[in-house]
């Protein structure tokens, strides 16, 4: 079974083409983070876990709500890991995390997709991520192959570089930069709620028709990418930039 977390849909892409190619049932988990359900999910094929990488790791709420979650059937785990660049040492964490969870690590698939976190970095305009995506495609086609054949995906090699940001940088990352305080909302919000009904963290509550944030993040960036208004900036960093929605189904 594959279980996907996403924020602007690029999770959710690789989620769906894995699925296709592998016969394999696909879930969604937001709201299950969400809600904090960690009720029993069953799955006789093996656990495929799709999801961006936040600060070279697996993002925090999604792994803590792993090791509560009851997985039974298979013991086998795959990881197949987004990135606007690289997962850095996220396989050395990973293969840890299976190990709390008392199954079997298969290994960490790394899929270059476009770059959503606009608190940070410009996504691409729609023809160049469309662009980006279709370059992904081999490399899902691979993930494809060896989960069907039960193999071992090998995960590209971190370098010192990316086990100095996984294991050095994600911790500070975290508690230093992923809140909500630079989040607001411009005079063109409608009030449609649609940020305080996708934000996994519960951040989002809506006053005088307007969103307020409580603090809580993971920096998914769905409330502002998802505004049909574009009326949540991130600061004056997301002002100009385009927002990102996976532009492939």
């Amino acid at each position: 079974m594959i279980l996907y977390f996403t924020g602007t849909g690029n999770s959710e892409y690789v989620a769906d083409r894995v699925g296709r190619g592998t016969g394999q049932e696909v879930r969604p988990l937001m709201e299950r983070i969400r809600d904090k359900d960690c009720s029993e999910i069953k799955s006789d094929d093996p656990w495929i876990v799709c999801a961006p990488t936040y600060g070279w790791q697996l993002p925090h709420l999604l792994r803590d709500w792993l090791k509560q979650a009851r997985l039974s059937g298979s013991n086998i785990i795959y990881f197949v890991m987004t990135c606007g660049g690289e997962i850095g040492n996220a396989p050395k964490y990973n293969r840890r995390l299976a190990a709390e969870m008392k199954m079997e690590y298969m290994g960490t698939a790394e899929i270059l997709m476009p770059e959503n976190y606009i608190a940070m970095y410009d996504a691409p305009e729609e023809d160049e991520a469309r662009q980006i995506i279709k370059q992904a495609e081999p490399a899902i086609d691979e993930v494809i192959e060896i989960i069907k054949e039960g193999g071992i995906i090998e995960p590209p090699s971190p370098g010192l570089t990316g086990k100095i940001k996984s294991s050095i940088v994600n911790p500070a990352y975290y508690p230093l930069l992923v809140n909500s305080k630079k989040f607001y909302a411009k005079d063109s919000c409608t009030g449609c709620g649609l940020c305080e009904k996708l934000c996994p963290m519960e951040s989002i509550s809506m006053k005088d028709g307007r969103p307020v944030w409580n603090g809580k993040c993971t920096h998914c960036m769905a409330c502002i990418c998802h505004c049909p208004e574009e009326a949540i900036e991130y600061g004056k960093i997301s002002e100009g930039k385009p927002r990102y929605k996976c532009p492939v189904k």
